[in-house]
This record gives C-alpha cells, sequence and structure tokens, in this order.
C-alpha cells in the first residue's frame, strides 16, 4: 500500500540529536552559550552584523517593528500572499496593515504596484513606516528596487525571508541585510533547517540589535551603560521598555546549530527536486515556477499553477484527489485580506485580483530533503491519472 506523502518534513540526523543530547545533559537548557553559537553561524552564513534568536517567526517580526519604532497611526504595508504573521505582526504594535499585490510570475510582492501605491499615498498623506516583503517559496524579492523607493519615500524595510534561509539575491545570501533594515527566518519543521518552533532576525544595525536584545526578554537589559542611575550592584538589571518572553532556549539552539552544517546540502537537493519537477512537468497543463535571474531559490516549496481552462476539473476536485491518493498538497496561500479578521478591518474580496487569481489556481507539491526519486514520480504518476 502506498504510503502518505507530506507536502514538508524535518530531517533530523544522529548529529542533530547528539547536539541536543549534549545541552540535555550540560549546566544550560535556556539562556546558554548555544544560543549565542547559533546566532552566530547564521550572522556568519548571511554575511550579516548581528543575529538575535527567538521563539518563532512570528516573535521576530513582532519585535523587529517594534524596533523600527512602528506603532500607533503607523502603516505597514506587505503582501496578501503570506501566512498572516506578516500582517498580524503591525496589528500587534497597533499600526494599521495594508497590502501590495504580487506579481503574477513570482508570486512576490509587485515592485510596480508598490512604486504605484507609493506615489498615492504620499499625496495622500499616509505612507508606511515599514514594508514587510515576503520572499516567497524561497525566492527574494527585487530588493534593489525596493531599497531604491525605500530611500525616495522613507520607509523601513522588514524581509520576512521565512522561506528563504539558504537562498541568494543578487550573488548575496538572503539575510545580508544589503538591501534592507532586518530579515526574519523561521525554523519551523517544515523550513528547510527547524529548531522545532524558532525564529531569527538579521540586521547590521547596532540600533536595532541593541532594541531586539531586549524587547526578546521583556525590554530588560543588564549593561549598566544604558540604565538610568547607578547599578545597585552584580545582580541587578532594568526594565527599560515593554518587552516579551521571546527567548529560544539552548535545546533548540543546539538543534539549529547542527542543521545550520547541513544548510547548503538542504538547499542543494531541494534544487534538485525542483529541476525534477521541471522536467517532469513540463508537459502537463500547468504553469510551473519562474525564477527572476536575479535570485536563487532556497526552494521551500514547489508550487504549480493550474490551467483550468484545460484541465476540465475544479481546482478543489484536483486538490482533494492528490489527497486522496496519499498525495500531501497543500495550499501556500489564502490571501490574507480575504480572512474574516482582516474582512472585519474593511478589506474586501477584489481587492488584490493577482493575489486571488493565483489562490484560485496554487497547489504546493511536496518538497522536502528526504523526498525520494521514486515518491516525486509518484506525484508526478498521480497527477497525470487526474488529468488524463
Amino acid at each position: 500500500m502506498n504510503q502518505f506523502i507530506p507536502y514538508g518534513r524535518q530531517d533530523i540526523s544522529q548529529a542533530d540529536i547528539d547536539a541536543v543530547v549534549e545541552v540535555l545533559r550540560s549546566d544550560w537548557i535556556t539562556q546558554g552559550p548555544a544560543i549565542e553559537r547559533f546566532e552566530k553561524s547564521v550572522a556568519e552564513y548571511c554575511g550579516a552584523k548581528y543575529a538575535v534568536a527567538v521563539s518563532s517567526a512570528t516573535a521576530g517580526l513582532h519585535i523587529a517593528c517594534l524596533a523600527a519604532g512602528l506603532s500607533a497611526g503607523d502603516v505597514l504595508w506587505t503582501s496578501p500572499n503570506t501566512f498572516v504573521a506578516s500582517a498580524n505582526c503591525g496589528l500587534y504594535c497597533g499600526a494599521d496593515v495594508d497590502f501590495v499585490d504580487i506579481d503574477p510570475h513570482t508570486y512576490n510582492l509587485s515592485v510596480e504596484v508598490l512604486e504605484q501605491k507609493l506615489a498615492r499615498a504620499q499625496q495622500q498623506g499616509k505612507l508606511p513606516k515599514v514594508l514587510v516583503p515576503v520572499h516567497f517559496a524561497g525566492q527574494s524579492c527585487e530588493m534593489e528596487r525596493i531599497l531604491a523607493l525605500s530611500r525616495k519615500y522613507g520607509f523601513t524595510i522588514l524581509e520576512d525571508a521565512s522561506h528563504a534561509i539558504g537562498a541568494r539575491y543578487q550573488d548575496n545570501p538572503v539575510g545580508s541585510c544589503l538591501f534592507s533594515d532586518m530579515a526574519v527566518f523561521s525554523f519551523h519543521p517544515v523550513k528547510i533547517i527547524t529548531t522545532g518552533e524558532g525564529g531569527m532576525v538579521v540586521t547590521n544595525r547596532e540600533d536595532l540589535y541593541e532594541k531586539l536584545i531586549r524587547l526578546r526578554t521583556h525590554g530588560i537589559t543588564r549593561n549598566p551603560e544604558l540604565m538610568q542611575g547607578e547599578s545597585h550592584g552584580l545582580w541587578y538589571y532594568q526594565q527599560l521598555e515593554l518587552g516579551f518572553n521571546y527567548r529560544m532556549t539552548d535545546i533548540q539552539a543546539a538543534l539549529g546549530a547542527s542543521q545550520m552544517q547541513r544548510l547548503d546540502e538542504f538547499v542543494t537537493c531541494r534544487r534538485l527536486l525542483a529541476e525534477g519537477y521541471n522536467n517532469l512537468l513540463q508537459d502537463f497543463p500547468l504553469v510551473l515556477p519562474w525564477q527572476h535571474p536575479d535570485t536563487e531559490s532556497s526552494w521551500h516549496l514547489y508550487v504549480i499553477r493550474l490551467k483550468l481552462d484545460k484541465i476540465g476539473k475544479t481546482h478543489r476536485q484536483v486538490f482533494e484527489e492528490l489527497r486522496a491518493a496519499k498525495i500531501g498538497v497543500n495550499l501556500h496561500y489564502i490571501p490574507v485580506h480575504t480572512q474574516p479578521y482582516y474582512q472585519n478591518l474593511g478589506f474586501k474580496v477584489a481587492d488584490f485580483p493577482e493575489s486571488e487569481k493565483y489562490y484560485q489556481e496554487a497547489i504546493s507539491l511536496p518538497m522536502y530533503y528526504s523526498l525520494t526519486k521514486a515518491s516525486q514520480e509518484r506525484v508526478v504518476a498521480v497527477l497525470r491519472d487526474i488529468f488524463k
């Protein structure tokens, strides 16, 4: 009997297990040296000056927005084609949220639409304080153009790179922050490397780094130079602002640091799998993922779009037939502005038509390190049977 093929899954090696066990047997299982090792490994890989480990990418987005000064009366813009966290982080800060429709080829935020919307917003006096470009499926947004717009209109760039550790843009690692103020990674088990739950904020700005490390720990500092008045002694700390308990544990960090040693191996495998899908599916009634020449995706997702006029079945029928055949496809994403919570904020269906059209046609196929050639061929064979 055929086994269920998930759309994504972690790959845990004996070295990963040994790294976690070593921490469990040590004096530190949280707030210890493994955190710093993991942060250093990510910063060095990306070529960024600073990295701050947090309990999730959502936590990272939240404190990054706070570090950027986002608050009530401000506006955050992001893509509708993302997980809700990319927008929710703005609401957590008391700011308003708006969206920029996607490019029909990359499914990332459209720079053309962004430029037009910024010009209108400037006339209305409603420019965004923070822009969150989402590197969907592991492919970077067009960051050089976004940076130029940031310099013209004065917004902070916070890359949601949850899908994109190991990816490159203009031959620089995503997370270098050469084109942004900060970037956030996710280490959820379906992502490219995992810490179970966890995230990381990277930046080249010392002022942001200092804020981030305080905000992840209740707004507290033990640095006498930052305190009001004199320190009372070695035990002393001060809360300088309202922060959160967004810390990662040493257990998670040990797993992450171990996984980082295989990041290039993971990404190479995903690129080969994507190439395999491209070859196997080229004659199917599908739109296959298009890659911008400035980017090298880390291929967190492999998303097909159905040419529904040539299939004779609905999007839902194809999806459910794949699931019935034990192919664990998924759909990334339901446009955020169509969620009931956002509809209650005033957004309407048809506000961002390109994202909605994408949603009506998209299916994420299985994509993970241990996906075998035989399993990939089975996915393709089931699709072939569905399209007969």
